[in-house]
């Protein structure tokens, strides 16, 4: 496991936007793949987007498609996931995860299971 630092997050108007961050340390950075994960009470956790920074390849789940973005920023060894266009359906709150399997659009698709570092939570509220 390594250790994940989120931040940013808060509240935000419909059609306004947020910026996350999740740091982690150099080697956690240059050799694992990253995830944005969101959870409502009551509902099933929702991968977001993915980055692997070493790859540099994205990944988007249909429901933020062209809304949301991810990239990283290697001077402070950070994943970002920037959020514009918010929706009222985009509460919730937000996890940065960690995981050594390759980024890819089959992992968005499970809940989380795979990624075994997570960062504490932030709250997003739109």
């Amino acid at each position: 496991q390594v250790q994940l630092v989120e931040s940013g997050g808060g509240s935000a108007e419909a059609g306004g936007s947020l910026k996350l961050s999740c740091a982690a340390s150099e080697d956690a950075y240059r050799t694992l793949c990253f995830g944005w994960f969101r959870q409502v009470p009551g509902k099933e956790r929702e991968g977001v987007a993915l980055l692997a920074p070493s790859r540099g390849k994205p990944y988007w789940s249909d429901s933020v498609e062209g809304r949301f973005t991810i990239w990283q920023d290697d001077a402070t060894t950070s994943v970002i996931l920037y959020m514009d266009g918010l929706l009222p359906e985009d509460t919730g709150m937000y996890y940065c995860a960690a995981t050594r399997r390759n980024c890819g659009d089959w992992l968005l698709a499970t809940d989380g299971a795979d990624f075994n570092s997570w960062g504490q939570g932030t709250q997003v509220t739109v």
